[in-house]
Order: structure tokens, then sequence, then C-alpha cells
């Protein structure tokens, strides 16, 4: 090769890294081109829809374009990711995603299209905790009273509910059971609503639930008795009740129910990056926090996209590992 074709050479490479860096600058600079889909996998009114109409108008303004709810429920929050996944990878259509939709149910359904690694994190929004909640007349004020009796109760295991084969829920109640090893019967619910109903009425005996607010009035009221949390640090409105991890054999009794913004995994870096920051400044609004905190939320602090994948990795092979040790096998979606 001629110095001169090696020149040539040279020139050619280094201008087309300049192209490809300035592509994706260029095409972050013209997203959003067109209103946002914010795809929330379950109805409105509940936990996850809250999350998601707080912080959508100051994520909007961010972006300088509107941000649409689609509330799309169904088979444990699988048909709304899966529909989100369908379209394009460019930012245009985000997830308001927990580990319940995004990590348990491919591990717990037959038939789901996707897995946890099919979509990145961009903004880890905010976590709540669980609370350990059994019936009124069941006898038992704290925890070691709950184990003892269901040691006694063998010939007859105490039952718990959850909102699903699969759920979140069920997988907390069987590490529960693992590590107090204790005998305990799984009973599944298609949702919160019964399965409060039946617990607040003495068909179950307990329950591991979100840290919502009617679950946490319910609880005020005494229509059923909170004997503690699986977050490693109570959340300040509710750190009368004890945090199960710190108690001796159930230490890796620590689970927090987390929201997020999830995006296809091919979505641009620039892109990614832009609706990041849209989130993290919104969630940075006292108006929004005090709102998001008011019903048990912890506000996450901003996190780098390394961070997020970081995290969101560690999150997902956790409860792999936890659905292995208790032998989940899939199943159809109820």
């Amino acid at each position: 090769m001629t110095p001169r074709i090696r020149i040539r050479a040279l020139g050619a490479t280094l201008a087309a890294s300049v192209l490809l860096s300035t592509t994706g600058f260029a095409k972050a600079q013209a997203f959003p081109r067109r209103p946002i889909t914010m795809v929330i996998p379950y109805p409105a009114g509940g936990p996850s829809d809250h999350i998601g109409r707080q912080v959508q108008p100051l994520a909007s303004q961010n972006l300088g374009q509107n941000i649409i709810v689609q509330n799309i429920g169904g088979a444990s929050g699988t048909i709304g990711i899966a529909r989100a996944l369908s379209a394009p990878a460019d930012g245009q259509t985000v997830i308001l995603g927990s580990p319940m939709e995004l990590i348990m149910a491919p591990l717990a359904l037959q038939g789901v299209a996707y897995n946890s690694e099919d979509m990145k994190l961009v903004a880890y929004l905010v976590s709540t905790s669980t609370i350990l909640a059994v019936r009124s007349n069941l006898g038992v004020n704290n925890v070691n009273q709950l184990i003892a009796l269901a040691r006694n109760s063998a010939n007859r295991p105490l039952t718990y509910g959850s909102v699903g084969y699969g759920s979140l829920y069920h997988l907390i109640g069987e590490k529960f059971s693992q590590d107090a090893r204790i005998p305990l019967t799984h009973v599944p619910y298609r949702g919160i609503a019964p399965l409060m109903t039946d617990l607040m009425g003495g068909q179950i005996d307990m329950a591991f639930l979100p840290m919502a607010g009617t679950i946490m009035q319910a609880v005020s009221a005494g229509r059923m008795i909170g004997l503690g949390v699986t977050a490693k640090t109570p959340h300040p409105l509710f750190n009368r009740y004890p945090a199960l991890a710190a108690m001796p054999g159930l230490e890796a009794l620590e689970f927090e129910v987390w929201a997020g913004i999830l995006v296809h995994k091919d979505t641009p870096v620039a892109v990614s990056e832009r609706l990041s920051r849209a989130f993290y400044t919104a969630l940075q609004n006292t108006e929004v926090r005090n709102s998001l905190e008011a019903t048990g939320n912890n506000v996450m602090s901003p996190r780098s996209l390394t961070e997020l994948a970081a995290f969101y990795r560690q999150e997902t092979e956790r409860y792999r590992t936890i659905a292995r040790s208790m032998n989940l096998q899939p199943r159809m979606a109820q």
C-alpha cells in the first residue's frame, strides 16, 4: 500500500468514526419526534398507574413531547410488556415495569414471548416494601409467635395467599417458608382485592402484601395484623413494623417491590440517556416526591445507565436463583 493510499484509508476510517458518533448524537437531538407511549401493564387505578401518572406530566415537559399513558393489563402484566416490545426500538415506547412482570412472569408462565434481558432499565423510580400480614383472629402478635404456631400446625399447614402462581408475593412466601423452616400452603388469587377480602374474612391465614395505601389502612384499622416488613430499613411512615431480615434465620428475607422505566434493549444509548434524564428530573420535583412518598414509596436518586444495568442484572439473577430453589415450573396464565 502506497503512502497516499494509506492516508486515504486512514481518512476514510476517521470519517466513518465521526459519522457513527454524530449519528447517535443526531438521533438524540431528533428524539422524540412525536408523543411517547408509556405502557403500564396493569389496569388504571393501581399502584403502578399512580406512579406512572405522577411522573408523566413533568417528564413530558422535559422531553418537549406529550407522554401518553396506555394501561394494557392481562396475563400478569405480560400482554402489556409484549405489546411494548413489539414497537420499534427507538425510545418512542417506554414501559413502567416491576419485577413481577419483567422477571418473574417469564419464569412462572408458559407462552411468555420475552425474557428480562429483552429490556433495559433507564430510570429506577421508586421502591416499596412488603408487609407480612395475618388474619386478625390468628392469635399471634409477632413473627416468633407465628413461626411457633406454624410448627405446631404441621398436620394442617397454615395458608398464605398471593396474587398468583409465580408472583413476587408467592416467591417471598416460599422463601419465608424455607428460611423459617415451617410448612405453609400457597393459595393463589387473581388480584389483591379478593386476596384481602379472604384474609380479612379469615379464609386464609397470612400474606405478604405491598405496603400500599389501602392495605396499610386495613392494617391500621385492625382488620389484619402486620408483623414485619421485608425492607432493610422500614419506611418512616411504617417504622413500627420490624425488619424481618434483622431476625435470626431470616437474613435473606429482604425484598423490595420497585418500579422503573424500561425500553427495548436495542434502543440507542443517546436516546436512553435522554429518557433517563427526563424521568429523573421529574422525580426531583417536590410535589412529585411528596405524592409518591405519601403512599409508602421510597423515591430513588439518579443512577447512570451503567449502574442501572448492573442493578437490573443482579435483580434478575437473584429472582431466578430463588425460583430454582423452589422448583418453580411454568404454568398457563390464568
